[in-house]
């Protein structure tokens, strides 16, 4: 690769680096481990790689569109390439953006991804799995309950604080 290819890389890099989720606007598309990177393609044109949260997830329309309308505006060339696998986790997310989430009034996951199983081997349980007492946003208090499985994205669940009584979305651990 030349130093023509590397500065244009670079520069769709910092084009694109600071672009908001479209959900979640305090968290970039970095932070939230959704731009996954930037790259040639094969035929030399700059590649902007994004996994989604989750397989249909509504936003990635429009971060395709912000990506492709953030490169038109800087003249810069590109395009955007989703890819699936490996599939998104929680686990790309940092602990700063984390934080960002829970100041933002949404409690951040409380664990990771799950192990892998082995290839070819499915794991089912009969039972369901223990809650998990998700910290309020607001005050912080453990003495909360999931009031429904999805929130105001599939992504997240509703509960509620039973101390302070404010209803928040739980970003659920992938």
């Amino acid at each position: 690769m030349g130093v023509a290819a590397d500065s244009s890389l670079q520069a769709v890099a910092q084009a694109v680096a600071h672009l908001a989720d479209p959900e979640i606007p305090v968290m970039s598309l970095g932070e939230l481990g959704i731009l996954r990177a930037v790259r040639v393609g094969s035929d030399g044109v700059p590649e902007v790689v994004i996994t989604p949260t989750y397989s249909g997830c509504p936003a990635m329309g429009q971060i395709e569109d912000d990506i492709v309308a953030t490169l038109r505006d800087a003249g810069l060339p590109g395009r955007v390439v989703t890819q699936l696998s490996p599939a998104w986790t929680t686990d790309w997310m940092s602990e700063a953006a984390k934080e960002k989430l829970r100041a933002y009034g949404i409690a951040p996951p409380q664990c990771g991804s799950q192990p892998a199983s082995p290839a070819g081997v499915l794991q089912f349980s009969r039972h369901a799995a223990t809650p998990v007492r998700v910290p309020c946003p607001q005050c912080g208090s453990h003495n909360t309950t999931q009031t429904a499985p999805f929130g105001s994205t599939a992504c997240k669940a509703l509960h509620r604080c039973l101390d302070c009584l404010e209803p928040f979305d739980y970003f659920k651990p992938y």
